[in-house]
C-alpha cells in the first residue's frame, strides 16, 4: 500500500510468489534507477489489470514511475531495489529487471517515522526462483541499519501465495480491513502483516538516510 511504485497511498497491496533459490551468478540486486521505469511498469501492469493484489485500476505511465524513482532517490529516506538478470557476458548493466522491492512511509504523522510499509513484485515468469526473498532480505538489512523498527505489508485478498511468502519472511498477520476495496467485479479484504526489524529501546534516534548505510556496489 504505497504510492512509490504506482499504487495509491491507501490502496494497492503488493503480491509476491513463494521463492526457492535464485543464483547469484544469474541475478544481481542494485538500487532502482529512473531508467528502470519501463521494466518496473511491465512487471506491475498485470497485477493492476488482472488482480486484486493492488487496488490501483490504471497502470501508471513510464514518466510517472521515472518521477517517483527520482523523488525517492532525492529524498533518501527509503530504499528501492531491483533484481536484474545478468547478460551472457556476466554484466547486469544491460540485464533484464525481473523484480523490485521498496519501502515507504506508513503514515504521515511524525510518531510513525520508525515504521515502514514494504512492497515486493516479481515478474511472473520468475516466480519461485528466490528473487523475492533476496530483494526482501536486502531491503530489511538496509532498513535495520537506517534505524527503522517495524515493517508492515498490506495484502489484497485473495492472495494465498503472498500470504505464504510473507509468513516465510517472518511476518505475522495482525489485522484486516474487511471489504476495503471494489475491483474486478467484487469486494476485497486487505490483510495487514507485521515484521519486527529491530527492538524499540527508549527514545530512538531519527532514521538515517539510505545513502548513509547502503552499500554502493551491486549485490550478486
Amino acid at each position: 500500500m504505497s504510492d512509490d511504485s504506482g499504487p495509491d497511498a491507501d490502496s494497492g497491496p503488493q503480491t509476491a510468489a513463494t521463492d526457492a533459490t535464485a543464483s547469484d551468478a544469474t541475478v544481481s540486486l542494485r538500487t532502482a534507477r529512473p531508467t528502470d521505469a519501463a521494466a518496473i511498469r511491465g512487471i506491475y501492469a498485470p497485477f493492476v489489470r488482472d488482480s486484486p493484489a493492488t487496488f490501483r485500476t490504471e497502470v501508471p505511465t513510464v514518466e510517472e514511475l521515472e518521477s517517483k524513482i527520482r523523488a525517492k532517490r532525492a529524498v533518501d529516506e527509503y530504499p528501492w531495489y531491483v533484481a536484474v538478470r545478468r547478460t551472457a557476458d556476466g554484466s547486469s548493466d544491460d540485464g533484464e529487471v525481473v523484480g523490485y522491492a521498496y519501502a515507504s512511509r506508513l503514515r504521515e504523522r511524525a510518531a510513525y517515522r520508525w515504521a515502514v510499509e514494504t512492497s515486493v513484485y516479481v515478474d511472473r515468469a520468475t516466480h519461485r526462483s528466490g528473487v523475492g526473498t533476496r530483494l526482501y532480505e536486502r531491503l530489511f538489512e538496509t532498513l535495520r541499519r537506517q534505524g527503522y523498527c517495524s515493517a508492515f505489508a498490506a495484502l489484497g485478498m485473495p492472495n494465498p501465495e503472498s500470504e505464504r511468502f510473507h509468513e516465510q519472511q517472518g511476518f505475522e498477520r495482525v489485522g484486516a480491513f474487511p471489504a476495503a476495496g471494489f475491483k474486478l467485479g467484487d469486494w476485497h479484504d486487505v490483510v495487514w502483516y507485521h515484521r519486527r526489524l529491530r527492538d524499540p529501546d527508549g527514545e530512538p534516534a531519527a532514521p538515517r538516510p539510505v545513502s548513509a548505510v547502503d552499500e554502493p556496489c551491486e549485490e550478486g
